[in-house]
């Protein structure tokens, strides 16, 4: 990672963590428990990439990046409750997240569901009042919610996760170029369409054009499929350690772009959908460049 994204990653990071504390601030309403194991996975670790993308969205299209900062710490909620249920038994039955116990290992299952429940709900709330903040319109206010709800529901990222649970064991019956495209399909919804909603959030708060706004759609439709595509790369060639992960996706089976494509296959098509992103941000000129290091990035990370 370049110096000056490492530093305004690092800020980003500081302010987003400091508008999650105020979110969950302690209050008589709120069960001790919960708030903590709501707390305990949102500080977990983590590249903070969402809300990166929120605050980086909207300073490209012309809005001071602190102005967006609930929302950019409701998409962090909306990801981090979906980790916490991804790891359940009931789904990957995974031990470790981030290097850590997860969240059911630490604080029992019916806590864990809660604690992602909470999450998701406190998101929409976060979002909604910053949208009140900035003082958007009734329409804007409502396209706020409605795509970050689409990113996050049954035709976004929990359809993935469901397309993902139906893909396993099927790829072994069909061609590669079906698998192919059943994979892409997945990872469209499960991965690409929290990060598309993300950069479209920060572009709306901004006040974007809606030729703005598809542009970082695009972007984000490139960067999420080469994020999770450095992801699979990363599960066969990573260090465990730096990934805080047991096992991995070969180890289980599962179809990936490094089994389907082989490690130097994924990495080129990593390449291409970078230098494609890339192409989407031409309109905004220098105001991007955050967004262009951010592509890099995705696909350069060790962990």
């Amino acid at each position: 990672m370049n110096t000056t994204l490492a530093r305004a990653m690092d800020k980003n990071t500081a302010l987003v963590d400091e508008a999650i504390e105020k979110l969950l601030a302690p209050t008589p309403d709120l069960p001790e428990t919960l708030r903590k194991a709501m707390r305990y996975s949102l500080f977990a670790g983590g590249k903070r990439l969402r809300p990166t993308l929120v605050l980086a969205a909207a300073e490209t299209c012309g809005l001071t990046p602190r102005k967006a900062l609930k929302t950019a710490a409701a998409l962090e909620m909306i990801h981090t409750y979906s980790l916490i249920h991804d790891d359940l038994p009931a789904m990957d039955d995974d031990d470790l997240r981030r290097g850590k116990p997860t969240n059911h290992k630490v604080f029992g299952e019916a806590m864990a569901i809660l604690a992602g429940d909470g999450l998701l709900t406190k998101a929409f709330e976060a979002a909604a009042e910053n949208a009140a903040e900035l003082k958007l319109n009734g329409v804007a206010c409502a396209e706020l919610v409605r795509l970050i709800a689409f990113g996050a529901g049954a035709e976004g990222m929990v359809g993935g996760q469901v397309a993902d649970l139906a893909a396993e064991g099927a790829t072994k019956k069909i061609s590669k170029t079906a698998a192919a495209r059943m994979l892409e399909a997945v990872h469209r919804r499960k991965t690409g369409a929290l990060i598309i909603a993300s950069l479209d959030a920060g572009a709306l708060l901004a006040g974007a054009s809606q030729t703005k706004r598809e542009a970082l759609r695009s972007y984000g439709e490139c960067v999420g499929l080469a994020f999770q595509i450095a992801d699979d790369v990363l599960d066969v060639v990573g260090d465990k350690k730096k990934l805080g992960k047991k096992g991995s996706d070969r180890d289980n089976d599962k179809l990936t772009y490094a089994s389907l494509y082989g490690l130097d296959g994924a990495r080129a098509k990593a390449r291409a959908l970078v230098e494609m992103a890339h192409a989407h941000l031409k309109a905004f000129g220098t105001r991007a460049a955050v967004l262009h290091e951010l592509a890099d990035y995705i696909i350069e990370r060790d962990k």
